[in-house]
């Protein structure tokens, strides 16, 4: 079985913040990481080169592949800052409904930039996004 690409590291989450050009992003970027490391209680770890995540679970699927995976993480890409979250919570919908503006596919949530979103629904958001994964994943 292959091993997983995308993995924890000891980069420095704050060099990697500090490099991005887009200052509204460069700031949007720690902001969100405050707020992650706040709603979780991790400190923020780099997975890869450019994940930014918090805590760990461990995962198995039927197909048998399994690795580990950041509970809460988010990158600030080019185009957005991308949060790997899960479509499998019950209030999903009703949450993004209250966001604000934002895409979203069924593993990730795109926002521009954080004034376009209400950060106490995110907040929520996040907090079921832990329940979900601690119930899914237990230890």
């Amino acid at each position: 079985m292959s091993k997983n690409k995308t993995q924890e590291t000891e980069l420095s989450v704050s060099d990697f913040i500090l490099k991005i050009e887009d200052e509204t992003k460069r700031n949007d970027a720690l902001t969100l990481l405050e707020i992650l490391e706040k709603v979780s209680g991790f400190k923020a770890k780099l997975w890869g080169p450019s994940i930014i995540g918090l805590g760990s679970y461990h995962y198995k699927y039927e197909s048998g592949h399994e690795g580990d995976a950041p509970i809460l993480a988010f990158s600030p890409r080019a185009a957005a800052l991308t949060l790997y979250l899960s479509a499998g919570f019950e209030a999903r919908e009703d949450m993004l409904g209250q966001l604000g503006k934002y895409k979203a596919s069924k593993g990730c949530l795109y926002i521009k930039k954080l004034a376009d979103i209400n950060l106490g629904v995110l907040e929520n958001i996040l907090i079921n996004q832990i329940a979900y994964t601690n119930k899914t994943y237990p230890s």
